[in-house]
């Protein structure tokens, strides 16, 4: 395992309605929950956090249950709206207040969900390269919510992904990440499910729930989110191109795009530092 607590801070857990959620807390000061996708976790945030929790900032990451996480929790609601009912529970459970939501890929799809559905603690919002509208998934993963359906595929998959030749094929880290994700951190998102059998059927059962009704349902009700929201974007996404961020600007009504260079969807990968003053200067005093 990676030594996260040197970035991340703090190792707490909370038990939540839906189960146990591990997550990390560093800083003081007004409350940042970091919301990362798929097959990931809260290492995602590694280069971030530091820099957010040092300019006055209460961070604080989660690894939530999208198959990177070491916590199975086989009673919960992993579908897509269920997902951004863990989020609300976390935050009610911590009271938390005008919290600034940050959330990047398919956390960026449960983020829209909860400010549809439960926008009551959320101060504001970052959303970086994330599945909006008809891309839940994008064409590339289109393929894994009918795989989930298969008897032992999950755990095929999981085996698979233990070849590093993988890694910068489009359907793994190659089309997400510009540049190669360290190894240790590649075994930090993809070791618990090729280690934990209750993990990978919380994966399967995520995947199984992805729908763009989802993110389209979203959408429709994303009019009434009248906080500030950041839609810092990489330009030469992939996956999740440009046009999507200013789609989302079009429906909200207090939204700005900012484009990022030299980055793929995993702008806190390739463009921490970058991606960390955004969010430092989002959250100034003052800003709106």
């Amino acid at each position: 395992m990676s030594a996260r607590g040197e970035s991340l801070g703090v190792d707490r857990l909370v038990q939540l309605p839906a189960g146990p959620l591990r997550y990390w807390e560093r800083g003081e000061g007004s409350p940042v929950v970091f919301v990362h996708g798929l097959l990931v976790n809260a290492d995602l945030w590694r280069h971030v956090v530091p820099v957010v929790a040092g300019a006055g900032h209460r961070c604080l990451a989660p690894d939530w249950p999208l198959g990177a996480h070491e916590l199975p929790v086989p009673a919960a609601d992993l579908t897509p709206p269920g997902l951004a009912a863990i989020i609300a529970s976390f935050l009610e459970e911590l009271d938390l207040h005008d919290v600034a939501i940050v959330a990047n890929d398919t956390g960026g799809a449960l983020t829209q969900i909860l400010m549809a559905d439960h926008p009551e603690r959320i101060g504001r919002v970052v959303l970086t390269p994330s599945d909006s509208f008809e891309r839940f998934f994008p064409p590339v993963f289109a393929f894994l919510p009918w795989l989930a359906r298969v008897p032992g595929a999950v755990t095929v998959l999981s085996q698979v992904l233990r070849l590093r030749a993988l890694h910068r094929l489009p359907f793994t880290f190659g089309w997400v990440s510009k540049r190669p994700v360290p190894p240790a951190y590649v075994d930090s998102y993809l070791g618990p499910s090729r280690r934990d059998a209750a993990v990978r059927r919380d994966l399967a059962r995520f995947l199984r729930g992805v729908h763009r009704r989802h993110t389209l349902a979203a959408a429709e009700r994303l009019a009434s989110f009248d906080r500030p929201v950041l839609l810092a974007w990489a330009e030469e996404d992939r996956l999740f191109p440009l046009s999507l961020a200013h789609r989302l600007a079009d429906v909200l009504p207090d939204a700005r795009v900012v484009a990022i260079e030299d980055s793929y969807t995993f702008v806190p990968e390739d463009q921490p530092r970058v991606l960390a003053n955004l969010i430092v200067a989002e959250l100034a005093p003052g800003r709106r």
